[in-house]
């Protein structure tokens, strides 16, 4: 058996109150701004895009709109979301000069968008759900997905403790929806990335 096998996602999805803790105690919760690794992550994540521009995006849990701006590069429209008001506040003035980027308050997957787009990208997200949760969101994600539309999912890797439940499982979550097909995946010692095209 293996640790995907006897990893388990959390039994109540991690609290909203647990992220504004975090935001409270430091702005950048996560140093997205100032670890190389976090650099790196969205640097391979926009290499990875297999398309030039894309009509309308779907970040959910932007944190402080790093990528997001990078994102506005490349999108006519996007919707970012962070379930933390300031996280939210910190990616409005982030994306302030893209008037094409809404950043909006929602926890998933209750707050999931009335909406459909061509791409959507979840950074670091779905290991915080519950299995419950995870289901919910995941079709939910499948759902908005536009047809020939992408979905990118890239998640941290903990290949250091091992058993945990990471990017690892929650990839092969995603990966095992029926509809999508995997277009890029890569595997590094920090994080997973894969790129997954809906094709029905």
């Amino acid at each position: 058996m293996t640790e995907a096998d006897t990893a388990r996602p959390p039994a109540e999805t991690v609290s909203q109150e647990h992220f504004i803790g975090l935001y409270l105690a430091k702005t950048d919760p996560w140093d997205v701004a100032t670890s190389w690794h976090n650099r790196r992550k969205y640097a391979v994540t926009m290499a990875s895009l297999p398309r030039e521009r894309y009509r309308s995006a779907y970040e959910p849990g932007c944190s402080i709109g790093l990528l997001t701006r990078m994102l506005a590069e490349r999108c006519d429209e996007i919707l970012a979301v962070d379930c933390v008001d300031e996280a939210v506040e910190s990616a409005r003035e982030e994306v302030r000069d893209f008037p094409h980027v809404r950043v909006e308050n929602a926890m998933l997957p209750a707050g999931l968008p009335d909406a459909t787009f061509d791409l959507i990208v979840l950074g670091d997200l779905l290991y915080y759900l519950s299995a419950e949760d995870l289901e919910a969101t995941l079709d939910g994600l499948v759902q908005r997905l536009e047809p020939d539309g992408d979905l990118v999912s890239v998640h941290f890797r903990d290949q250091q403790t091992g058993g945990n439940h990471d990017g690892l499982n929650v990839h092969a979550a995603l990966a095992a929806r029926p509809g999508l097909e995997r277009r890029i995946q890569h595997e590094d010692e920090w994080f997973l990335l894969d790129v997954l095209r809906r094709v029905r």
